[in-house]
């Protein structure tokens, strides 16, 4: 079986700190996870070890086959981002921005899909302004359009509508489940937005205390959609109780 991510064993202390403790993960081409979890789980460190910034002290991460310890070039290739609103360079334009990263993927400049969205997004009036004029919305959505640029085997995104309006909001997440269903593309959503994220996802992931302690497969979460007594929120409450006990 084919993944676009595999991640096995990981594990990471801050000092004398366990942040991840033996976590596995698997993502086949199309999935649309969503890694849920209170604060404190690991969430964020488990982000830093998928995009390169932490090496972790246990386990191995494959992205599309590449092992991102032995070839991190190679893995973040497949990988895509979105970028931190706070971490755009003030200095360029959205689309000097847009055909960078183009570039570093090898394209010949920015594909018409990322342009198409970015008009859907009412991005098209700022394209040529620099990042330094953007509003943290508009700054939220060049971070989003840069992690999409190619279409990545895998795309990993971090409560990506914060800051966003809500038709920006929906045309993101329809274009996520577009890639995943028609380009094979695999997504994986760390976000507190349950109620969001429910409607679109094919599987959801607990963290807790470093330790992915639940999952719900897409069976699991069609029932919980067509249950009006239930959602993904309650039953992730329901999980953390049952666990703390």
């Amino acid at each position: 079986m084919s993944h676009a991510l595999l991640i096995e064993n990981l594990g990471h202390a801050y000092g004398d700190t366990p942040v991840l403790r033996g976590v596995d993960m698997q993502l086949a081409p199309g999935d649309f996870m969503a890694l849920i979890g209170p604060n404190g789980s690991g969430k964020t460190t488990l982000l830093r070890a998928l995009s390169g910034i932490l090496l972790p002290q246990q386990g191995k991460i494959l992205i599309d086959g590449v092992d991102m310890r032995g070839d991190p070039v190679g893995a973040k290739g497949r990988l895509g981002m979105a970028i931190d609103p706070e971490l755009l360079p003030g200095a360029l334009t959205g689309r000097q921005c847009l055909t960078l990263f183009a570039n570093i993927r090898g394209l010949p400049g920015v594909p018409d899909d990322s342009l198409a969205l970015a008009s859907t997004l009412a991005f098209m009036p700022w394209l040529d302004r620099l990042v330094e004029e953007y509003s943290l919305g508009t700054r939220q959505k060049l971070g989003i359009l840069l992690g999409l640029v190619g279409s990545p085997p895998l795309i990993v995104l971090d409560e990506p509508m914060n800051g966003l309006d809500p038709v920006s909001a929906w045309a993101i997440k329809q274009h996520l489940v577009t890639l995943t269903r028609e380009r094979g593309c695999a997504v994986l959503l760390a976000t507190h937005a349950l109620e969001v994220a429910e409607r679109f996802i094919t599987r959801a992931q607990l963290l807790l205390e470093g330790r992915c302690a639940r999952h719900w497969d897409e069976p699991q979460l069609i029932a919980i959609r067509h249950d009006p007594t239930r959602s993904l929120e309650q039953a992730m409450v329901e999980a953390l109780r049952e666990l703390a006990a």
